[in-house]
């Protein structure tokens, strides 16, 4: 990876890379303006502005570790009968795309068990900072035979994806609210 200069740390999963920064985004980013709801969404989040090009990673961190609202979050219930809350996949995105714009992320493997009844997805997400870029890396897995969130790689992906996510402390306290 040519782009990164500095040292990585040694846990895996967890990446800090110092870059060097010429003023400019290293990455254009994209303004979604799909829907005309965009400034309430925004005030729903917290996001007072969109001046979030350019700042340092903490931050970032300290935006996506704040409590996202109940407004945003879904229920799912377990097959004993109890219920959670979770942060979907596409509202996850939809917080990183405003608190952290340059953010990437990517499918780093994709395996099948042995007996073909379960997949595992290892899923990475970059934030880049005015001063650094960090990446957390995650697994979901999901069984095979059951479609009911979509086929077994999209689950396992998405699985993957919110729990990287978490790592930056993006919907970390729903997993605390669950164990109380």
């Amino acid at each position: 990876m040519a782009m990164f200069t500095g040292k990585s740390c040694l846990r895996p999963g967890i990446g800090f890379f110092r870059r060097q920064f010429s003023g400019k985004p290293l990455y254009p980013t994209m303004k979604n303006h799909e829907d005309g709801n965009k400034a309430q969404e925004e005030k729903s989040l917290g996001i007072e502005d969109e001046a979030s090009l350019g700042r340092p990673i903490s931050q970032i961190l300290k935006e996506l570790n704040k409590k996202v609202p109940d407004s945003l979050l879904a229920l799912r219930t377990l097959p004993d009968g109890s219920s959670i809350k979770y942060l979907p996949w596409h509202i996850a995105n939809r917080i990183l795309n405003l608190h952290a714009p340059e953010w990437s992320g990517e499918v780093r493997s994709i395996t099948y068990s042995a007996d073909g009844k379960s997949v595992s997805v290892v899923y990475r997400v970059t934030v880049y900072g005015s001063d650094a870029e960090l990446f957390r890396e995650s697994t979901g897995t999901a069984a095979v035979n059951e479609t009911k969130y979509g086929d077994a790689v999209q689950s396992a992906e998405a699985m993957a994806f919110r729990r990287a996510c978490a790592r930056f402390g993006l919907g970390l306290h729903l997993y605390h609210e669950n164990t109380e």
